[in-house]
């Protein structure tokens, strides 16, 4: 008994403690933002934004809100988060596999990748991309055509969609679909980089699964590429699935990276408020609010799919 009082009072002068430094920094905070006639709330978001957002997958114009404009940032990061996860798990995948491959030219390939790519920092990387595609790449009269319909040009990649292809007009294209330098660079760099977490990751997986389950599906006739398909890469699921889910997380979080190239994600449309209505705190209490939820609906989507996968 007085073992568990003992306990029970420490925990109860913590917990004072905590709402004391809480309640401090609180007022502390109110009151100096009165102090200096700075607005609190939430309030700012219905005002009118006053300025452009050069990439914007939903309508969006300067007179609308500072809330749109949020929601357009947070549309961006959710495109380029969505199709960075699915690029760099083909790629992960493919480097991963090939890491474990009997031929040495390949192998060593693959490990070149994730030595250079997992060792160098992404922003550098982000950085090299968006060069490559604005100082490298011809100007839109000059286009490269890798493929029909396809165009490569400074102003970044154009593709063909189903009725629409894209047609050069003056200095640039119009028509079918397209992806700024800005989407490109962030697109590739976040796929890259984390790409070759997951070659790691999926390597360790399959070293993970014995060698006598190879071994009997090849005595039942099974080819390499069978054997990796149905009996190994099921099995490694397990051990892959809990790592790649962190993985994913990361590369969810990096795209806040996208504010040093000019791609308006959340975070750079956040900034951009905050600098306009000085709204810092509400400003950054909504970024991590957003990255909260994006973190946790990953990690719940995941550890279902984990769930799945062990009980198989």
């Amino acid at each position: 008994m007085k073992r568990s009082a003992k306990r029970a009072a420490i925990q109860a002068a913590v917990l004072l403690a905590v709402g004391a430094a809480a309640w401090f920094l609180v007022s502390n905070t109110l009151s100096n933002l009165e102090a200096r006639r700075i607005a609190s709330g939430f309030s700012f978001l219905q005002r009118e934004a006053g300025f452009a957002i050069g990439e914007s997958p939903i309508p969006y114009s300067a007179a609308d809100s500072y809330l749109k404009a949020l929601v357009v940032g947070l549309a961006n990061t959710f495109r380029v988060s969505a199709f960075g996860i699915v690029l760099a798990t083909l790629i992960g995948f493919a480097v991963g596999l090939g890491r474990l491959s009997p031929n040495a030219l390949l192998r060593g390939l693959c490990a070149a990748y994730v030595e250079l790519f997992r060792n160098t920092p992404l922003l550098v990387q982000l950085f090299f991309w968006y060069a490559l595609i604005t100082e490298t790449l011809p100007p839109a009269r000059e286009a490269l055509q890798p493929l029909p319909g396809v165009f490569l040009s400074n102003r970044g990649i154009f593709f063909p969609l189903p009725g629409s292809v894209p047609v050069l007009q003056g200095f640039n294209f119009s028509g079918g679909a397209h992806l700024s330098p800005e989407f490109a660079a962030l697109l590739a760099g976040l796929s890259i980089y984390t790409a070759s977490f997951i070659a790691e990751i999926v390597r360790a997986g399959v070293l993970s699964i014995r060698r006598g389950q190879r071994e009997a599906a090849q005595a039942l006739g099974l080819t390499p590429a069978m054997t990796t398909r149905h009996v190994v890469l099921p099995q490694a699921l397990r051990v892959i699935v809990p790592p790649l889910t962190g993985t994913y997380l990361d590369l969810t979080k990096n795209s806040s990276l996208a504010v040093a190239i000019g791609y308006p994600d959340l975070v750079s449309i956040a900034n951009t408020a905050i600098n306009q209505t000085g709204q810092a705190i509400e400003g950054i209490a909504v970024i991590m609010a957003v990255y909260l939820t994006i973190s946790l609906s990953i990690s719940a989507l995941m550890n279902w799919y984990n769930a799945r996968v062990l009980r198989r």
